[in-house]
């Protein structure tokens, strides 16, 4: 409408809304005075505005509310008029006599009210009367106001059951036939709505006729609450005349609507009972009706009626309602060939709603919609309408939701083949959520066959399908800096549910283990740091399960696992290779080579400890890894009791060779005087070498004179002695294990070093020095005052 027929409107309205006022305000002056002649004109003349046609609906209604309002003030008079004797026979005649037809009617629904209530006459009879008389208004939209005004003032004045007003025994057919008329009369006249005017304005209508929808739906909710109606009059009389009405007036917009509004206000037992009829009626509606959202209505108060209470599951199974509605989806998509993929599924999602609710343990009829669902998107390939994707993941998602066990969605054989149509990120998040599933409910996948199924599932997790992925610099800019953590969570919680794979049977295990392998392998250089490690920590705890098993069992049988373990494991720390993360690989390899010793495989451990040299030596240069990494080849090869001497001395002379190559002095120090550990082991007769031991030391305490003369010549002080407190706590170590090479002339010398470097002038103050310094020495008092064997060998130290 064009800015000037707004304004146009607008003085329409508010010449209408003064000339009720103007004839309410007589009106009231004439009620007041008792004089019920004027009272009739002046109200006839109010109701006269509503006769416009200038008037939108919207308008219009402000309008029809400003005589609502006077009219329920005009009914009040009436039922005082009544109680001082007037006749309302008299009355409901009189009011007839008005000159306008409109304003007659309005006024005769009025006192029609009053008459009801009287009860001098049945209720039916006077609402068959006006209903009737209500037909001299055939104008679409004062015709619709009208008939709306005799619904309102009757609803609650029917001869239903146990209402005031129930009359002989077929009274509810009266009350049913009464509010089935009037519905009928609307609708036609809101369908005719469409059909009057200009082509060009039809858009314009149609926004109009949306508008005065509710107007028509307000009979069918009236007629819900009728008590007298029961399912059998549900069933032969109500549902057949409301969907005739529905079907034969071939509207779009009408069809629709009252088709929702069917479903919406009868209660669901009805429909249930009703489903062929109901279903029936779909087909014969207009092609242009959204006949998928009619349907996916019905199923989702079915299925809320189903989730109230098992108490109501087998009148599901009587009326067999999942054959019905599946044919009756099968009908409709078959007969719109146009239907969009996005409607297709929503229907196909709403029915699995609706079956995980009704048939839980049907397993066959879930894979039977999402088989259906798949035959549809064949030739489709992969989804680019984010609505169709969105509903494709609501309904893989809703198998998950009921059954809360990844286990029953991997029985689905057309599960994984619905999933081939979401685009790569769609995927990604359904990948997402299966795993989420898993984690939730603690569920542990215990076959091969599983691992398979839910592995190709989790394929956009698990695999870099995203090209962007590859280009690590693309993948570290800050526009995917968000995306960068997403990812981070992701494969942390592919990670865990790697962890949660397990078989009793170490046979099975193995078999899961290469399945996630293969799977793994091929993720790129940006998940293989996640993936790996788990997959690696979870193959050792059967490596070590099996240490545990009975060591009667024969060394065949218990050896072949671990090794075909083994062999495995170094290649996929391999994998790593192409990433790279030489510390994380070595870690790994050192983590293999320590469970290999547990087991007694020495040609095994060996080799892993030769590739983490390898990575030491080729791949890290960085001097924190490096230091990093020494300390944990010392450690690991401390633990080592597999080797025989000649594999050990190999190792062993490597290690001491890295630690003293390493770039800082202090660096140095540290890890030549922690080297030691690895020629004097407790539990290990074999492995006690004292010389070796003394070598170490004075090695380390060369290396920390050598970092402090270095100090002294670049700063001007002579720096921290905090690395010769280190090297005297080790040298307390070793003399209290019994190394005889570590005497007391060493400890005293050492001491006294410490103390003419704490006292010296050129000292750079340390706190943590003096800190280690004083607790050394209490340590030394403490073994002092013990007495015994440990006290002697103290005492002669003079701290």
């Amino acid at each position: 409408m064009t800015p000037n027929g707004v304004e146009d409107e607008d003085k329409f309205l508010a010449s209408g809304v003064a000339g009720i006022q103007q004839n309410a305000f007589h009106m009231h002056r004439a009620l007041d005075s008792n004089n019920l002649k004027d009272a009739l004109k002046y109200s006839a003349q109010m109701l006269s505005e509503l006769r416009t046609s200038r008037l939108s609906p919207h308008k219009y209604y402000e309008l029809y509310m400003r005589a609502f309002d006077e009219l329920r003030k005009l009914e009040m008079f009436f039922k005082e008029e009544t109680k001082r004797g007037c006749s309302i026979v008299e009355l409901y005649e009189l009011v007839q006599h008005a000159g306008n037809i409109l304003p007659r009617l309005y006024l005769l629904c009025t006192v029609g009210s009053v008459y009801i209530k009287s009860k001098e006459a049945p209720a039916k009879d006077i609402l068959k009367d006006l209903v009737e008389m209500c037909r001299g208004i055939q104008h679409p939209l004062r015709g619709l106001f009208l008939r709306s005004y005799l619904s309102q003032v009757s609803k609650d004045k029917l001869p239903d059951i146990g209402s005031e007003y129930e009359g002989d025994a077929d009274t509810v057919v009266d009350a049913v036939e009464f509010v089935l008329q009037n519905f009928t009369e609307m609708n036609k006249l809101w369908v005719r709505m469409q059909h009057q005017g200009p082509a060009l304005e039809k858009m314009k209508r149609e926004k109009e006729r949306s508008e005065l929808r509710d107007l028509v739906g307000k009979n069918l909710h009236v007629l819900s609450q009728i008590e007298g109606i029961d399912l059998e009059m549900y069933k032969e009389t109500v549902l057949p005349r409301i969907l005739e009405q529905v079907v034969n007036c071939k509207d779009e917009i009408a069809q629709g609507y009252l088709m929702d509004c069917i479903i919406q206000v009868f209660p669901d037992e009805y429909h249930l009972q009703t489903l062929e009829t109901l279903l029936g009626a779909c087909p014969q509606l207009q092609p242009s009706v959204d006949i998928k959202m009619v349907l996916a209505r019905l199923m989702e108060r079915l299925s809320n009626y189903a989730a109230l209470s098992t108490d109501v599951l087998p009148e599901f199974f009587q009326v067999e309602a999942f054959a019905k509605l599946n044919s009756a989806i099968g009908k409709v998509i078959e007969a719109q060939e146009n239907m969009p993929i996005a409607g297709v599924v929503t229907l196909y999602s709403s029915l699995l709603t609706f079956t995980l609710h009704v048939h839980p343990d049907r397993l066959d009829y879930v894979d039977q919609i999402l088989g259906a669902c798949v035959k549809k998107l064949s030739g489709k390939g992969k989804l680019k309408d984010s609505i169709a994707t969105k509903q494709i993941v609501a309904l893989l998602s809703a198998p998950l939701e009921k059954y809360k066990d990844i286990d029953t969605a991997l029985k689905l054989s057309n599960y994984p083949h619905v999933m081939e149509h979401l685009d790569d990120a769609t995927s990604k998040v359904m990948a997402n959520v299966l795993v989420q599933t898993i984690l939730k409910n603690k569920t542990c996948i215990s076959t091969d066959e599983k691992v398979e199924a839910l592995f190709e599932l989790m394929k956009g997790l698990i695999r870099d399908l995203d090209e962007n992925l590859h280009d690590e610099t693309k993948f570290l800019c800050p526009p995917f800096k968000f995306d960068e953590e997403d990812f981070k969570e992701e494969q942390n919680s592919v990670s865990r549910l790697i962890q949660m794979l397990h078989n009793d049977d170490p046979e099975e295990m193995l078999k899961i283990i290469c399945t996630v392998k293969k799977h793994i392998v091929t993720g790129g250089p940006k998940r293989l740091p996640f993936t790996v490690p788990p997959l690696i920590f979870n193959s050792l705890k059967l490596v070590r399960r099996l240490q545990n098993q009975d060591e009667n069992a024969p060394e065949e049988e218990t050896s072949a696992i671990p090794k075909k373990i083994f062999q495995i494991l170094n290649q996929i720390i391999e994998a790593l290779s192409s990433v790279p993360v030489p510390e994380l690989a070595l870690r790994l390899y050192l983590e293999c080579a320590e469970a290999a010793n547990d087991s007694d495989l020495e040609p095994v451990a060996y080799e892993f400890f030769t590739q983490a040299y390898i990575l030491y030596e080729e791949e890290i240069s960085d001097s924190k890894a490096q230091v990093t990494a020494i300390q944990l080849i010392i450690g690991t090869l401390q633990r080592m009791h597999i080797f025989g001497v000649e594999n050990r001395d190999t190792l062993t002379h490597k290690a001491t060779g890295y630690s003293a190559k390493l770039l800082k002095k202090p660096d140095q120090c540290k890890a030549v005087y922690s080297c030691a550990h690895l020629f004097w082991v407790d539990d290990q007769d074999s492995i006690k070498d004292g010389e070796r031991v003394l070598l170490c030391l004075k090695r380390a305490l060369r290396i920390a004179n050598a970092a402090q003369q270095m100090s002294n010549a670049t700063r001007g002080s002579s720096g921290s002695v905090l690395l010769f407190i280190e090297i005297l706590n080790k040298y307390l170590y070793f003399y209290e294990k019994g190394v005889t090479q570590i005497t007391v002339a060493s400890i005293q010398s050492l001491l006294e070093l410490i103390t003419t470097e704490m006292q010296s002038e050129n000292k750079t103050a340390d706190p943590a020095a003096d800190a280690l310094l004083a607790s050394t020495l209490r340590y030394i008092q403490f073994q002092k005052d013990k007495g015994g064997a440990v006290g002697e060998k103290y005492d002669s130290i003079k701290s």
